[in-house]
């Protein structure tokens, strides 16, 4: 399984971008999906998820209300969503996949905010 991440780049405070990861194969070969996002110095922050066989999803309290997941089966892709963006969601952001004990990572993508 390898998960390609695509997306983000540039926004100005209150603006929009979306970052895709699409599965290798068939997104059904994983259980969840997360976004993760990193700043220099401090730790890996869990931004969202969703349950790939259910309807569970699940965001950080910084980014309710202002991020949403859209899924694409289909195409073996999902988005995630990013409105109403503050500076503070300037990060690297990665997508990963999990599977029984098998965890699998995306490229990180660039995501700055900024005026």
């Amino acid at each position: 399984v390898q998960l390609q991440a695509s997306g983000g780049g540039l926004a100005q405070p209150g603006g929009s971008l979306t970052i895709s990861c699409t599965v290798s194969g068939s997104i059904w070969n994983i259980n969840d999906m997360k976004w993760y996002r990193q700043v220099p110095g401090k730790e890996r922050e869990l931004v969202a998820g969703f349950a790939v066989h259910g309807s569970v999803e699940h965001y950080a309290d910084s980014v309710k209300g202002r991020f949403a997941i859209a899924r694409d089966y289909r195409n073996n892709v999902a988005h995630l969503q990013m409105n109403n963006l503050n500076l503070e969601d300037t990060a690297v952001y990665y997508c990963n996949g999990n599977k029984g004990q098998d965890s699998y990572w995306g490229q990180g993508t660039q995501v700055t905010v900024s005026s």
